[in-house]
């Protein structure tokens, strides 16, 4: 995911943070403080026990523990995407990574058409896990008072671990809605897929997740809340995505490659001036060629690759100097799904075919979407 970095790797999974989450852990950990008293209020009410607020309202405490208990919640979060990919793991499936953002986790798998038998189990994990751990919290709760003597310092463990408690197991309950493509809303759609064909399930549980989304937008604007409409914008895209994803899927199941590629497929030598690369481009509406050096591909050199360079710079440059050099190649035999998938992730527009190392054609993304478009017909 763009505008992310990884910081380190659990079970063999890279673990990437987005920038949007170093916005929101300064914003909770105000949040947080603002309202220390009446929260403390309300985690002594909820657990039924005394807390002490000597040292919680102490100096730049309630920052601290604001912040504490930030990345607390997050690592609830990390802890609940890990099981899901965990189960998805075991299933066969591939986990590229875990990211955290401003509305909690994402983990990135690489899966086909899902497989509702693989997707129920996968998906009811994370919400256990996250009422698992807001149990193991809450139990913490009772457990400090009997062995912290101290009261101040009884009271800010007490404070922290009744306040995870609380946000993991609304954590837990949030998630079940049924508002797709949250966990709840992928339960709906394996229930679903049981009884009906995916894509007519994916559509259902889309258009339920649309329908929360419109609410907690609606919320989120009476009560100017801007979590909630983020949280909303998240809902309807995810399920709008979602569902164009599945429906590639479907039309493009057990087409290969070599069925839509184009071929022959016009090539540049890497010697070629960028200018006439750019006249060839104007010339046959093509926004990318392949390089081939003594009938071995080479490179690729498209109109990004054109553009970062100065157009006085480009009139003494060759394709040699402009050309993307590791170049993404498939065979014939490749599924067109795949294909897709590497485009998405590559932010690519065209992929070069081999057959036993010899160019024998080009597909892109337009290719993919005619094939679509016909088969909806």
């Amino acid at each position: 995911m763009n505008g992310s970095f990884r910081i380190g790797r659990i079970f063999g999974i890279p673990v990437l943070i987005h920038f949007t989450f170093l916005l929101v852990i300064p914003l909770f950990a105000f949040i947080i403080a603002s309202q220390i008293v009446t929260t403390a209020d309300l985690v002594a009410e909820i657990y039924t026990v005394p807390i002490d607020m000597s040292l919680i309202t102490a100096g730049y405490m309630p920052y601290v523990l604001g912040t504490v208990i930030s990345f607390g919640l997050f690592a609830g979060v990390l802890v609940h995407e890990l099981a899901h990919s965990l189960v998805a793991r075991q299933s066969g499936i591939r986990i590229n990574s875990i990211t955290l953002l401003i509305f909690g986790g994402v983990a990135s798998m690489e899966e086909a058409l899902p497989d509702p038998f693989v997707e129920l189990p996968m998906a009811l994990i994370g919400p256990v896990t996250s009422l698992f751990v807001g149990l193991v919290c809450s139990g913490l709760v009772y457990l400090t008072g009997s062995i912290v003597k101290d009261p101040g310092a009884g009271g800010l463990f007490i404070f922290m671990f009744g306040y995870l408690g609380v946000l993991n197991i609304i954590l837990f309950a949030f998630n079940l809605l049924p508002a797709f493509p949250m966990d709840g809303g992928r339960v709906l759609r394996a229930w679903l897929a049981k009884r009906m064909p995916l894509h007519r399930a994916t559509r259902i549980a889309a258009d339920v997740g649309k329908g929360f989304a419109v609410v907690f937008g609606l919320i989120g604007i009476v009560f100017l809340n801007p979590l909630l409409l983020i949280i909303a914008f998240f809902i309807y895209t995810g399920a709008s995505q979602e569902t164009v994803a599945v429906k590639y899927s479907v039309l493009l199941q057990d087409i290969k490659v070599g069925s839509i590629m184009s071929a022959p497929v016009m090539t540049v030598a890497p010697t070629l001036p960028v200018t006439r690369v750019i006249e060839m481009m104007y010339a046959t509406k093509h926004l990318g060629f392949p390089v081939v050096d003594h009938d071995m591909l080479v490179g690729m050199v498209t109109v990004a690759d054109v553009q970062k360079m100065s157009p006085i710079d480009r009139d003494a440059m060759q394709v040699r100097d402009v050309m993307s050099r590791n170049v993404v190649v498939v065979s014939p035999d490749t599924p067109v799904t795949d294909v897709l998938r590497i485009m998405s992730a590559k932010d690519i527009g065209r992929v070069p075919v081999a057959d036993t190392g010899k160019l024998v054609g080009i597909v892109t993304r337009t290719d993919i979407l005619k094939v679509v478009e016909l088969k909806e017909m």
